[in-house]
């Protein structure tokens, strides 16, 4: 797999494109989040219908509930989600991250409670592997080891980009063993994992790690996990020369429209986040601008505009109204939700199409 710019922009900013076994994928793209096999509350034809490349599913959630046996005896992710596109998987180290309480990290992997029934569930970065492949996704992520920034996990930055690497090389001897008889056009890709938190040198060095062990992509983790804008930006833009253009970048877990045009200009050709489809239950979309309009506002109720006229997402081109949006909210009608989580997702991925 090779990533082919097509043309740049600014100091570090790229367009271009790769191919998976599931389709094409051109870049900067945003990638909405079907965590347990949907994107919530969306139809996946609908998802489709937003310009969008790649969709998202979750290896922590999928292998407590159904399980990858059940989805691959179901035909896999594609049939499953009916995605018909590319689909990618996170490895479920940001799941983990999130289960401090209840999870033991040790150098084979983690093991942490099931929190439906209490049962112990142990993760390796080879069965990260394992799982990710029987699920069938196009694109598959190593499993890392997130630190935050609160004082229990700060002082272990080190430790984890240490981990991260050791575990990166795991998944990728795992991966090459359980791909080995895959034809180029019928294997997955593989994304290694940057970490380092918010340390420049560290930072540095892990991403020069992930570029040396022969992985088909490359991601920044770890952000977008408590730090200042300022110190995220500092990252992307410190990050930027030290990237491999010959393979595609990927920014893990933002979505915030200021945060992704600051990506795209340094160098990031993927970004994904639940805050679009979030947002839009609660109904809270984007306009131009990034201006947030809460559609649950009594401003709204007699608007007869879409939510903004000329968008060409689902919901404004159908001709549905504020104040119709307004009076499904009030009601608790769940159509409000999705209409709204569709136009957001247009949002952010027509942010990623400006710049290609």
């Amino acid at each position: 797999m090779r990533y082919t710019v097509n043309t740049r922009f600014g100091d570090s900013g790229r367009s271009g494109h790769f191919t998976t076994r599931a389709g094409l994928v051109q870049t900067p793209t945003f990638m909405p989040v079907g965590t347990r096999g949907a994107v919530k509350s969306i139809p996946m034809e609908l998802v489709e219908a937003q310009d969008i490349d790649v969709v998202l599913a979750n290896t922590y959630h999928l292998h407590l509930n159904p399980g990858e046996k059940v989805v691959a005896g179901l035909g896999g992710l594609h049939e499953f989600m009916r995605r018909r596109g590319p689909i990618l998987t996170d490895s479920g180290g940001f799941q983990v991250f999130s289960l401090a309480h209840t999870r033991t990290i040790t150098e084979e992997g983690v093991e942490f409670v099931d929190p439906r029934n209490g049962d112990k569930i142990f993760i390796s970065p080879e069965k990260s592997m394992q799982i990710q492949l029987d699920l069938g996704a196009d694109i598959i992520m190593a499993f890392d080891d997130l630190t935050g920034l609160d004082s229990a996990d700060i002082g272990r930055t080190k430790e984890a980009y240490e981990r991260t690497h050791r575990w990166l090389d795991r998944c990728v001897a795992e991966f090459k063993k359980l791909t080995a008889n895959m034809s180029g056009d019928h294997r997955p890709l593989l994304f290694g994992i940057a970490q380092g938190g918010l340390d420049e040198e560290l930072r540095v060095n892990s991403l020069r790690y992930v570029n040396d062990s022969g992985v088909d992509g490359v991601a920044v983790g770890g952000l977008s996990v408590g730090e200042s804008k300022d110190d995220m930006y500092r990252i992307l833009k410190l990050l930027a020369p030290h990237y491999d253009k010959d393979r595609p970048r990927y920014l893990m877990g933002v979505g915030d429209p200021p945060d992704l045009r600051v990506a795209y200009e340094h160098g990031i050709d993927m970004a994904d986040c639940v805050i679009p489809t979030r947002n839009g239950r609660h109904g809270s979309v984007w306009v131009s601008g990034d201006k947030k309009l809460n559609l649950k506002n009594q401003e709204f109720e007699t608007d007869s505009q879409v939510i903004e006229p000329g968008c060409g997402c689902y919901a404004c081109r159908s001709g549905y109204t504020r104040g119709w949006l307004r009076h499904q909210f009030k009601i608790g009608e769940p159509l409000a939700g999705t209409l709204a989580s569709l136009h957001n997702i247009y949002y952010l991925q027509q942010i990623a199409i400006s710049y290609r």
